[in-house]
């Protein structure tokens, strides 16, 4: 009998093993091949795949050379063809095997789509077309709206929305101008000396939108903030030294420095966000805050209000959906309007001309007086300038879904667990779309609205994402980035310095690489 249930045990066990030895050779090897025959079959084309890693090595090879690479001439006719440096290997491969490509993120193919009718399709059918689920390494750095789906995504979304209605928004923007005023005078100490004074005016932007977010989200200052900040850049770059080896399976829960440091700043970053929401919370008891006086006082109200209308607290949000959502407050608020105000200022002094037309457009709104939140709907100019910015310098550089149903998009069969990359920056770059001019900066393109700007009136141009999970801050970045210009333009004539660099790169937006040296000189 003891030998029979030995034997039966040992049975079992070889069964087992050899399950999970199909099971990985399955995952690594067959299935990536038989997906690959599939996709060739479907017309699409792209490198053969290489066991584990697939693509994502020369990935990794690539975006640490193109960060190395050369800064672009501003002579240079194609001054503004950024795509190369922000999304290398996704070039290589368009250039490669056309617009119907593929690349490996290790065993899963990934479609490029580049169609406007597909993107839209895709965009707006989101419970087919998914989020891809969080690895180990991202979920240290962003949750929270972002990456949620189903019901989480629902309720979370639903909860967060009134805090971005408009009368909320007017409501934000004296805590706006208060913040941009600060980096204002600043400027102004500076260039009261001479007239004029030569500055990077990166670190200033970063530490403006910084501070609106600890104002308007958190009602306090940047000073309150900076610790979390730090902690999340700190994040950013240990993200950036894991990604060159995520080409290695299981290489996220290896205890190496790097994942470590990663660990430890996630638990401190939100111990931090942890100890604003108990104080908010506790203030709102005691009347000593008012539950509308910011984003996160007003998250707390509507989540609380949730709750009572139902009569069941899983209805609301939980405290670690509500700490993710205000670190995506902190870095998703920042790096977006960051990325658009710098952009669109080294913009302007490439093209002085459109400066000019900006600046006599908001004297003529404004005058010299403080801006007010029902007048920025008056600035044609300044709107124009400032899509043709999200266009060519679009901070958000790639969407990623996952189709989770087998679906019939325009002419090609989808299969579940397919993923699906919709380059943001290359579509907005893209001559078929935008005409022979792409690499141009011209306002004018945008003149009858955003639906017509582009050649086929599709979706073309998507900096915020679209459909119904378009960016629920899209009309928060847009008016603290309005309002920002509108004040710099009252205050100061700008152009580049002869240090200046024309570097983009990629970080979490498209960012300077070596900051952005200005001349600002007194109106």
């Amino acid at each position: 009998m003891e030998i029979t249930s030995t034997a039966f045990i040992s049975c079992y066990a070889t069964i087992v093993i050899a399950w999970m030895l199909m099971s990985v050779v399955n995952w690594v090897w067959l299935k990536p091949k038989k997906l690959e025959k599939w996709l060739r079959q479907q017309g699409f084309s792209g490198n053969s795949y290489r066991l584990f890693h697939g693509d994502m090595k020369d990935m990794s090879e690539m975006r640490k050379h193109a960060s190395k690479s050369k800064p672009i001439n501003l002579s240079d006719p194609s001054v503004h063809n950024i795509v190369p440096r922000i999304l290398p290997f996704h070039h290589h491969i368009k250039t490669i095997y056309g617009k119907k490509s593929f690349i490996w993120n290790g065993p899963i193919p990934s479609i490029n789509i580049a169609d406007p009718k597909m993107i839209r399709d895709i965009l707006s059918k989101y419970e087919i077309f998914q989020k891809p689920k969080s690895n180990s390494v991202s979920k240290l750095i962003l949750s929270g709206m972002v990456t949620y789906e189903g019901e989480q995504w629902f309720k979370v979304r639903k909860i967060a929305n009134p805090a971005f209605h408009q009368h909320k928004l007017k409501d934000m923007f004296p805590s706006i101008h208060w913040s941009c005023n600060e980096m204002i005078s600043k400027w102004k100490i500076l260039v009261s000396k001479k007239n004029s004074h030569e500055l990077d005016v990166w670190p200033y932007i970063q530490t403006f939108t910084a501070d609106v977010i600890s104002r308007t989200a958190f009602g306090s200052s940047y000073e309150d903030g900076r610790k979390i900040f730090e902690l999340i850049r700190q994040q950013i770059n240990n993200a950036t030294e894991s990604i060159q080896f995520s080409f290695i399976p299981g290489w996220s829960f290896l205890p190496t420095a790097t994942n470590r440091r990663m660990r430890r700043n996630y638990n401190e970053t939100r111990a931090l966000i942890k100890g604003i929401i108990d104080k908010k919370e506790e203030a709102i008891k005691l009347g000593e805050a008012s539950a509308n006086d910011d984003l996160l006082g007003m998250l707390i109200k509507s989540n609380n209000r949730e709750i009572e209308e139902r009569g069941n607290k899983e209805t609301g949000m939980s405290v670690e959906e509500v700490i993710e959502e205000c670190k995506l407050f902190y870095l998703a608020g920042q790096e977006t309007t960051g990325s658009l105000l710098i952009w669109t200022m080294v913009l302007l002094c490439m093209h002085p001309r459109w400066q000019e037309l900006a600046r006599e457009e908001v004297f003529q709104v404004f005058g010299n007086d403080k801006p007010k939140f029902d007048y920025l709907n008056h600035l044609k100019v300044v709107n124009k300038i400032l899509h043709e910015a999200l266009r060519l310098y679009s901070p958000a550089i790639i969407l990623t879904r996952t189709c989770y149903r087998e679906i019939k998009l325009g002419e090609i069969n989808i299969r579940p667990g397919i993923l699906l990359s919709l380059p943001i920056l290359m579509v907005h770059h893209d001559h078929e779309h935008w005409g022979d001019d792409a690499e141009e900066f011209n306002p004018d393109r945008f003149s009858e609205g955003v639906s017509k700007a582009s050649k086929n009136n599709e979706v073309s141009f998507f900096p915020f994402g679209g459909g119904p999970r378009i960016c629920i801050g899209q009309n928060f970045a847009l008016m603290e980035a309005k309002l920002a210009l509108i004040m710099i333009l009252q205050n100061f004539t700008f152009e580049l310095s002869p240090a200046y660099v024309h570097a983009p790169t990629r970080v979490v937006t498209v960012q300077p690489q070596y900051g952005a040296h200005l001349i600002l000189y007194n109106i």
